[in-house]
């Protein structure tokens, strides 16, 4: 399937900020850093599945993530900050030391499931 054009916003998580004492490379904090949040609306329209991993492509790379439906508006997507999104990131500040990370125009791919130990 081809991808949809969404409208990116990432920061950092309540849950992420919990999750900085167990730390950075804790499974916990990964699996947190590569998920994102769309609303189900959107997730039926372009065929992703709860807990299907998808591509999110900017202009300047590309991440996967596993999705999961929320409270999140139709057209927008969340992901907290980590290292998936620094992928998608420019490398322009604007002076401010952090590259853009809110209202990126992206787009969200869903990609194949992996194959049950059945089916390999």
């Amino acid at each position: 399937m081809a991808g949809k054009r969404f409208i990116l916003n990432s920061s950092r998580s309540s849950k992420q900020g919990t999750l900085i004492n167990v730390g950075k490379d804790s499974d916990e904090y990964r699996a947190l850093t590569s998920s994102m949040t769309m609303a189900a609306e959107d997730m039926a329209e372009i065929g992703l599945a709860e807990g299907q991993m998808a591509l999110i492509r900017t202009e300047f790379g590309e991440s996967a993530f596993k999705c999961e439906a929320g409270k999140i508006p139709v057209g927008m997507i969340f992901v907290p900050y980590g290292p998936p999104t620094c992928q998608l990131m420019g490398g322009d500040t604007g002076g401010t030391g952090m590259p853009q990370s809110k209202g990126w125009e992206v787009t969200v791919t869903p990609l194949e499931t992996a194959p049950s130990a059945e089916n390999a």
